[in-house]
């Protein structure tokens, strides 16, 4: 659903003094859609945050907050300040400490929370996943001969993998890696997805890789290595979720959005 579609789905939505401004708490292409479509609003504040780890940032239609906020007594600090009635947590799967400081600090300063957390994958006929728990697990993972590595981890999480040096490494980002990673043999592409199965299986063939280092992020936008990988036989070490806070949560832009439309309410049965 375009942004358009997505704004007049919310064009409907029953004014409130409750819902005045709201706190989205960015990094996804989530995050993108959602503010794009709340931008449509004229009787309510939207603030997207983001933690700065990106470079290359493509604009966005609301103001946009970059920076840490120190932690969730400084996130509970801003919510008060700034008069946050709702915060979403749309940051990555794997941003656990963030959520974590989020679920806190709503407590503290009295404010509504829901996370938008994408579905992850789940495993298909002809998939070869190694589950592992950590980045130094992966590394164990990949052995002691040497192999050609697809890291599809982003560069912040590449510094386990200095400890193999043995393999040959393909790095995809969306910043330049800078420092490279300190092994002999490294090849980088700085890119932003989404990635079809098409362009990934090239990519894989290409550089004849023989195994894939991912994160189980969920979604359509990173979903092509995974594909192409099947596609291809080649084996996918996948690290698993961390750990979450339980809070309300809902798995799309449009659910949001429906719970944003009930005013903070939602259908009790999903746990919302």
């Amino acid at each position: 659903m375009d942004s358009q579609r997505l704004g007049e789905s919310v064009s409907g939505m029953a004014g409130s003094a409750r819902i005045r401004r709201i706190l989205i708490l960015g990094g996804t292409s989530e995050a993108r859609r959602l503010a794009e479509a709340l931008s449509f609003r004229d009787d309510i504040a939207v603030t997207v945050s983001l933690a700065g780890r990106t470079e290359s940032v493509p604009p966005l239609p609301v103001p946009v907050r970059i920076g840490g906020f120190g932690g969730a007594e400084g996130l509970a600090d801003y919510l008060r300040k700034e008069r946050i009635d709702i915060l979403i947590d749309t940051t990555h799967p794997y941003a656990a400490a963030i959520s974590a400081n989020a679920a806190a600090a709503v407590q503290a300063a009295g404010v509504k929370l829901l996370s938008l957390r994408r579905e992850p994958w789940s495993k298909m006929s002809g998939d070869k996943w190694i589950d592992v728990e950590s980045m130094e697990e992966a590394v164990e993972a990949l052995g002691r001969d040497p192999k050609r590595v697809f890291l599809a981890i982003g560069r912040n999480n590449l510094a386990p993998f200095a400890a193999a040096p043995q393999h040959s490494y393909l790095v995809r980002s969306v910043d330049p890696v800078d420092p490279p990673l300190a092994v002999p043999q490294a090849t980088y592409i700085t890119a932003r997805g989404p990635f079809s199965e098409t362009h990934d299986r090239a990519l894989l063939t290409d550089h004849r890789i023989d195994v894939v280092v991912a994160k189980n992020s969920g979604g359509a936008a990173a979903r092509g290595k995974i594909d192409a990988a099947r596609a291809l036989k080649i084996p996918v070490i996948m690290l698993k979720r961390p750990a979450l806070p339980d809070v309300p949560a809902v798995e799309t832009v449009d659910e949001v959005l429906a719970w944003l439309d009930h005013a903070g309410t939602f259908d009790m049965a999903r746990g919302v």
